[in-house]
């Protein structure tokens, strides 16, 4: 069975907004008129809009743009990935994974958590697994909700048979790599193996990760046993010190068959009663080009916007949508280690102009219980 393709081809970012049971609200609504919705397992998405202004039937459209979906597979559970229309979902207390199609509603099962190469044995609330060369046991929905950093696709399935594209994903305590090929029954371990990665994409047939000191490493994916990697020759491009804060490591496939590595600095905000908040202070972009061996620092992307989160990070022109300058980043926060407790709180999520170094934030009044995520197609 050929799968159906998600409304108007999704050639621009939807943004999800996780509200469910929890409180919250979406962007054009305020936390008012949420708040006397909030136990209803409702999730809002908010369409930037194109130029040809298409707006899809989703069933549930109250104003244009923003729609309103009922997605229970959601409920509880963690996002840890957004690729091709996919979301890429923990469903914590089964410890299964799961893809989820939000407009048509189509699923499929990955391997299971249980089947990740760190994880040793799960018996009832407790499991064992490997951390940092030691066996450990934890509480086991806890690590079904930590496990998982970061997970990817290489092309959105086409049969309903899940056996036609390559998954990977960051898990465990040392951020190591493990993929998934068609068919497979489990997570395989990278044969060359990294941790403390940052994130990932799959572009020209290759993978590209990098990891939290900027280093980038390269697989071939076309090996029968899996992908083989190498450290990438380029040194790690420099950053200047942003006092008290961390980075965070992206990395986008150009069009013109360039590297972008985009390098976040982050500030833990203090909110009182011993919660923090994680906030964006700082971007900059290196570009490494095709064959080359060098990163240099770009002030400029064109008409280009880039888009980042947990979503599989993306440039797209800005000259699809109304109103819409380009040399800009459209970002939402993963900081799951920050954002790891049961309640609901205020996510980073916002615009940088990298022109001027100025950000809008938004949804900044909003409390949600995981970061709201992107849908690209």
């Amino acid at each position: 069975m050929k799968l159906p393709k998600i409304p108007n081809g999704n050639k621009v970012p939807w943004l999800l907004l996780p509200i469910g049971g929890g409180g919250g609200a979406a962007a054009k609504e305020s936390c008012e008129e949420f708040q006397s919705r909030e136990e209803e397992d409702i999730y809002h998405i908010m369409q930037l809009p194109t130029i040809e202004e298409e707006i899809p039937d989703t069933g549930g459209l109250e104003e244009e743009g923003i729609y309103h979906l009922i997605l229970p597979e959601l409920q509880d559970n963690n996002i840890c990935g957004s690729c091709h229309g996919w979301l890429i979902i923990v469903m914590v207390y089964e410890g299964t994974i799961r893809m989820l199609n939000p407009f048509t509603k189509i699923h499929f099962e990955l391997p299971p958590i249980s089947t990740l190469p760190n994880v040793i044995d799960i018996n009832g609330d407790e499991c064992t697994i490997y951390f940092g060369g030691q066996i450990i046991t934890r509480n086991t929905v806890r690590m079904h909700k930590t496990q998982i950093w970061k997970a990817i696709i290489n092309s959105t399935p086409t049969n309903d048979n899940n056996n036609d594209f390559i998954a990977v994903v960051i898990y465990g305590g040392l951020c190591s790599l493990a993929f998934y090929k068609p068919n497979d029954k489990r997570w395989h371990r990278f044969s060359t193996r990294y941790t403390d990665i940052c994130d990932v994409i799959f572009f020209q047939e290759k993978i590209y990760a990098v990891d939290y000191e900027g280093q980038l490493y390269e697989f071939d994916t076309k090996n029968k046993s899996g992908p083989v990697g190498r450290i990438y020759e380029a040194t790690p491009p420099p950053s200047d010190i942003v006092f008290g804060s961390f980075k965070c490591y992206y990395l986008i496939g150009c069009d013109n068959g360039s590297l972008l590595m985009l390098i976040r600095h982050i500030r833990h905000r203090y909110l009182g009663n011993k919660k923090y908040f994680a906030e964006t202070v700082k971007f900059y972009v290196y570009e490494l080009k095709k064959n080359e061996k060098a990163w240099s620092r770009i002030y400029d992307l064109g008409n280009y916007i880039l888009v980042i989160g947990l979503n599989s990070s993306v440039q797209i022109l800005s000259s699809n949508f109304l109103n819409c300058k380009g040399n800009q980043i459209y970002f939402t926060d993963n900081m799951r280690l920050v954002h790891s407790s049961d309640f609901a709180t205020h996510h980073d999520v916002g615009i940088f102009n990298l022109e001027d170094g100025t950000f809008k934030r938004l949804l900044t009044d909003v409390k949600f219980f995981c970061s709201p995520v992107w849908i690209l197609s």
